[in-house]
């Protein structure tokens, strides 16, 4: 072989490597870009669902510490559940078992989809997922005086799985929203079975939310957090999101929500 077409082969190889080194990034680049935009989808309705759920906790402990204080203001609970409407009681009761529930389906469905392992080189999205973790592990601690509230790790899975709708597609899966959820408690023997105890809980927490006040401070403060990597700027929240502290006068959160 002479040495042009030595060189020709050279070149040819050479071009043929560089087009392969070129399709490999450009491949990984569109998976980064695609994981990234699963990441910013999932990642706001997770906020959104882990802010419904915060609010929801804050105004049971608010509740809890305006029912003690002097005058004739009554906490949330209270207002709903206790002195309310059965209508009212009802809503109260299930608003709350769905808030929970909505942001467990939103961390099932990121599990599915989003892939946390293959976005290890980000540090946000190991941050996300340890404190993800962090909310499930105050929600599954056990409390020497009350369990309100509490599921297990596989009962948290498990309930998530149920609120996956089931007619999403992998990468645009969504939750049941309230209304279906209210109709799957009404018409479904076997999914109203996994959510009886915790609407019985928050009939519990009506009763006396004493008991109950360091499991919630803790699930709230964790929650604040998830909120804090996922919304940094507070943008999506600007307001409402501070950790419940009983020795100061807090906003309220939540009129009737």
């Amino acid at each position: 072989m002479d040495v042009v077409s030595w060189v020709s082969a050279g070149v040819a190889l050479a071009s043929a490597s560089a087009t392969a080194v070129l399709g490999y990034w450009q491949q990984q680049r569109l998976r980064t870009m695609e994981q990234r935009t699963l990441m910013d989808s999932y990642g706001a309705s997770l906020a959104w669902a882990a802010f419904d759920f915060q609010g929801r906790v804050f105004n049971i402990l608010r509740g809890h510490v305006v029912d003690r204080a002097p005058g004739e203001r009554v906490g949330y609970l209270t207002s709903f559940l206790t002195r309310g409407t059965e209508q009212e009681a009802e809503y109260a009761r299930r608003s709350t078992v769905f808030v929970l529930a909505e942001y467990l389906g939103w961390v099932e469905i990121l599990r599915r989809d989003v892939q946390f392992l293959d976005l290890g080189n980000s540090a946000t999205n190991r941050s996300v997922m340890a404190q993800i973790s962090k909310v499930g592990h105050s929600l599954s601690a056990i409390a020497p005086d009350s369990n309100e509230l509490r599921l297990f790790r596989a009962e948290q899975r498990a309930v998530g799985e149920l609120m996956v709708h089931p007619d999403g597609d992998p990468k645009r899966r969504r939750c049941l929203g309230f209304a279906e959820f209210c109709a799957r408690l009404d018409h479904d023997e076997a999914f109203r079975g996994w959510f009886q105890r915790l609407l019985d809980d928050v009939d519990e927490l009506a009763v006396d939310t004493g008991p109950a006040v360091p499991r919630l401070e803790d699930i709230q403060r964790q929650l604040v957090m998830l909120l804090d990597l996922l919304d940094p700027r507070a943008e999506r929240f600007p307001q409402f999101r501070g950790v419940f502290d009983p020795e100061r006068a807090a906003p309220r959160q939540d009129d009737a929500s």
